[in-house]
C-alpha cells in the first residue's frame, strides 16, 4: 500500500490545511516511509498468538462507588469567594 499525492490533498481538505506543492511531495514520502516501516509487521509470524488490547495485565485503580454524606451547604460555602442565594456566585460569562 502507498500514498498517494491525491491522498495527502484528501487528508489536507478534510483537516482544512492549505499545504503548498513541496509539503504534499514532503508528506506523501514520509507516510509512505512510515508504511513502509509498518509493513515489516507482515514478517511476523503471530500464529498461536492471541489478541489483546494491552501487553500487560490492566486493573481498575479507581475506588468503588459508595454513597456517603454530603458535606453541609454552609461548611461548603466557607471557601467560596461568594455566595448568593445558597449557590456559588460567579462572574457573567456573557454579555
Amino acid at each position: 500500500m502507498s500514498i498517494s499525492i491525491q491522498d495527502v490533498e484528501h487528508v489536507a481538505k478534510l483537516a482544512r490545511l492549505e499545504l503548498s506543492e513541496e509539503e504534499k511531495q514532503t508528506f506523501t514520502g514520509q507516510l509512505n516511509a512510515i508504511l513502509k516501516y509498518a509493513e515489516q509487521l507482515n514478517e511476523l509470524d503471530t500464529d498461536g498468538v492471541e489478541p489483546t488490547s494491552h501487553v500487560v495485565p490492566v486493573s481498575n485503580v479507581l475506588r468503588e462507588d459508595v454513597n456517603r454524606p454530603s458535606l453541609p451547604v454552609e461548611k461548603v460555602f466557607l471557601n467560596a469567594p461568594e455566595e448568593e442565594d445558597g449557590q456559588f456566585k460567579v462572574p457573567a460569562v456573557l454579555e
